[in-house]
């Protein structure tokens, strides 16, 4: 089967933590653990890496985590937290020697092509790989769907008003942005050995859960591990820790689990 890793690139909110402007003791500190860039996570299986999300600090998340090719990228969603770290992918392309596959859906596939219009169409005619992204969109909608020999699962998830998916691997499922989950969806998130989640802040939020309504969703679905991500500055990750039941932990950037 070989050895499959989940790592955590980023798990903070859309701003960062340290957040610009903010001088609180959590944007001050100097625990390792409470700096967050924007959320994505990269597993590594067998036949390559597959990243979830683009964030803007993604060169850096990539270096960091000494990953030098991205075989395949899959979006929850087009938001720029998550979305606008793609011109980092210009490098990945020689490497593949060919277009970095997206697994996307129709919508965020159209996001795409407007944030990123110099990368399609006659614009991009005759530019070779490095001087822009070169991709190629596969798109995806709700079944599950086939990637580096892994079946990924989406999820259908809430986040304000807008569509989000998570995705479910084997029995490992990372949902980040969202405020609810559809009944619809409940049956692709039982059986679980991890689940990870939003947990913004601990006030209730229009599109994310609270640190409270998270620990709810962990106790109806029980997985036998889970991790809360997209942290805002308000998360103290010592503190915090401690409050928190013995199968439910931090995510902090650079966290490697095996799967």
């Amino acid at each position: 089967m070989g050895i499959r890793t989940f790592t955590f690139l980023g798990t903070g909110t859309s701003v960062g933590v340290p957040m610009v402007g903010c001088d609180c003791p959590v944007c001050r500190s100097e625990n390792p653990r409470n700096h967050r860039y924007r959320c994505s996570v990269i597993l590594r299986v067998p036949q390559g890496n597959i990243l979830i999300d683009t964030a803007p600090e993604l060169r850096l998340q990539l270096l960091r985590a000494r990953i030098s090719v991205v075989h395949a990228v899959l979006y929850t969603h087009y938001h720029a937290d998550h979305l606008f770290g793609l011109d980092d992918l210009r490098p990945v392309a020689r490497h593949l020697g060919g277009a970095v596959p997206l697994y996307c859906t129709g919508e965020v596939e159209g996001k795409i092509r407007t944030a990123f219009s110099y990368a399609f169409g006659a614009e991009a005619e005759g530019l070779s790989a490095g001087y822009i992204p070169k991709l190629r969109f596969e798109r995806i909608a709700t079944d599950p769907f086939e990637v580096l020999g892994e079946t990924i699962t989406p999820i259908p998830l809430i986040h304000a008003h807008f569509n989000v998916l998570g995705f479910r691997i084997g029995n490992i499922a990372y949902c980040t942005d969202v405020n609810e989950i559809p009944r619809s969806s409940w049956p692709l998130l039982e059986g679980l050995e991890v689940l990870v989640i939003d947990a913004l802040r601990f006030r209730p939020h229009p599109g994310h859960f609270s640190l409270d309504q998270a620990l709810d969703v962990i106790d109806q679905f029980q997985p036998r591990q889970a991790y809360l991500t997209h942290m805002s500055h308000e998360i103290e990750h010592e503190e915090v820790s401690r409050q928190l039941p013995g199968h439910v932990a931090l995510a902090y950037d650079g966290l490697t689990f095996e799967f």
